[in-house]
């Protein structure tokens, strides 16, 4: 007796959380729908404003929103933050797509228009929902999943093909020799799942690329990954 009622307590649970997911989609999708086309930016949350990157990002973000693009993030502090100052400071949409965690993560006052989610999957979801581009900026295992998760969808034809940007090669140095001389070369993924993987050292080519691919839908592959 004591199981069964257990057993129907679980599935009301379950039941509610289905509709709490609901609602946080059709927010996430009611709050969005006008933001127009609009660069993803991920990296680490624990950027310094110290750093000279801080300083790169929100140069990449000003142009971009001075060339008509909103700007994207996870709301929060460091690569977030810079991301939405550079749009908030180009006069252009600066959206934060922020998440509930046990240490919590406050809102970059940069944003202009912002959503708090309870889970990691819709958050993820409406990042990637709205991008015609990414910049991958440098970050830890969170940033890390975001790419693997991203370049997984256009794999897979989830998602149409957008250009994914690793700013700094330095630091994604590694990363690329791994994917390239171990993962490629024993076959678990093809060259074609790399063609739309850039990487950018300089803040004018990172534009470039993006106002290329929005107006031209170019597409470069390999190279760009041979000639880092």
């Amino acid at each position: 007796m004591v199981q069964e009622y257990e057993i129907n307590d679980l599935a009301k649970e379950e039941s509610w959380r289905m509709f709490r997911i609901m609602g946080e989609l059709i927010e996430g999708f009611d709050e969005l729908s006008d933001v127009g086309p609009a660069i993803t930016i991920y990296g680490s949350a624990r950027l310094k404003e110290s750093d000279p990157l801080y300083s790169e990002i929100v140069e990449i973000a000003s142009r971009l929103g001075q060339a008509g693009f909103a700007i994207i993030t996870g709301g929060g502090p460091g690569v977030m933050e810079a991301a939405n100052k550079g749009a908030f400071n180009a006069g252009a949409k600066s959206v934060g797509l922020n998440i509930q965690l046990p240490e919590e993560q406050y809102l970059n006052p940069y944003t202009t228009k912002s959503i708090t989610f309870h889970h990691f999957f819709i958050r993820k979801v409406m990042l990637v929902k709205y991008a015609t581009a990414f910049i991958i900026m440098p970050g830890g295992l969170g940033t890390m999943d975001e790419l693997a998760e991203i370049l997984t969808l256009m794999q897979t034809f989830k998602i149409r093909p957008f250009p994914v940007i690793l700013f700094k090669s330095e630091y994604w140095r590694g990363f690329l020799d791994w994917l390239v001389e171990t993962v490629l070369d024993r076959g678990f993924i093809s060259e074609e799942d790399l063609e739309l993987l850039r990487v950018c050292d300089d803040t004018d080519n990172v534009v470039e690329i993006v106002q290329s691919w929005y107006l031209k839908q170019e597409i470069v592959g390999m190279k760009a990954l041979r000639h880092r």
